[in-house]
């Protein structure tokens, strides 16, 4: 019986402490889309007293965009969205930042995205 209640402690332990890891996470949406394509970035952010910005990138080798935003601490929302606009044809990377007060990087994210011509002549 204690075996068990060890083993299911410990679990419990390994598996809040995974997730406890997680600093920053992006969901963006589309992943694949038709040009021009409007791009939404939404990040979780672990709160922290040290956190003071995140900025959301996304480019390809011909194409960049960029914003940032400011937070306050472990009081900013854990949850910021970005909305970029108007993409053009190309495969993009897309990286967030989390920024400290002292303005070093504490977490990154990051994913790939792909926005490709849509066939109509212009």
């Amino acid at each position: 019986m204690k075996a068990r209640c060890l083993m299911l402690g410990l679990t419990f332990v390994a598996t809040a402490a995974a997730g406890a890891n997680e600093a920053v996470s992006i969901r963006v949406s589309p992943l694949v889309s038709f040009a021009p394509a409007n791009l939404v970035i939404q990040t979780k952010i672990a709160p922290d007293a040290a956190n003071r910005s995140v900025e959301a990138v996304a480019e390809s080798d011909d194409f960049y965009r960029s914003s940032t935003v400011t937070l306050d601490g472990d009081h900013a929302p854990k949850t910021t969205r970005f909305e970029f606009r108007s993409f053009p044809a190309g495969d993009y990377r897309v990286t967030v930042v989390v920024t400290g007060a002292d303005g070093r990087q504490r977490a990154v994210a990051r994913t790939q995205v792909r926005v490709v011509e849509s066939g109509v002549a212009r």
